[in-house]
């Protein structure tokens, strides 16, 4: 069974910016994040970006990289995120949640590609809708869940 960890929740009230980082985040069935600007009845309530695809832009030399950078509700650690195919179910902490896309379009000029330079959700971040709410801190387990359950 695949298994990786939460290293930050991290949240924003407005879109297309670097989020902060939170001690835990409460995360509300069919909607998302409580609080974020992402959250809402549609497929990308919950972002998740893993820790490894960041490390990715630091051996680039990006500096001043830090969890919530990229705009990521959870950053991961242990799980190649943008491997794992629609439709898989995760335990994050107390929620359920179900991998709804995986990578998306970069807004034009995003803020984060302004400071960073460049983005890698476009390519490895990835997109759930909550299942089953509840809440979620750093250092919580994320498993890979049969298909049948939930």
């Amino acid at each position: 069974m695949l298994k990786g960890r939460v290293i930050a929740i991290n949240i924003s009230e407005i879109k297309g910016v670097p989020k902060k980082t939170i001690p835990e985040g409460n995360f509300v069935e069919d909607f998302g994040l409580e609080g974020d600007a992402h959250g809402g009845k549609w497929h990308r309530q919950v972002s998740l970006l893993a820790n490894e695809s960041v490390n990715m832009m630091r051996d680039l030399g990006v500096e001043g990289l830090c969890t919530g950078k990229f705009a990521e509700n959870i950053t991961t650690e242990g799980l190649e995120l943008w491997k794992l195919p629609i439709g898989t179910k995760l335990q994050i902490g107390d929620s359920v949640h179900e991998v709804t896309q995986i990578g998306k379009e970069c807004h034009n000029g995003c803020a984060i590609q302004q400071q960073v330079g460049q983005c890698i959700m476009p390519t490895q971040g990835i997109f759930t809708r909550v299942l089953k709410g509840g809440r979620v801190v750093s250092d919580d387990e994320i498993t890979m869940l049969d298909s049948d359950i939930i």
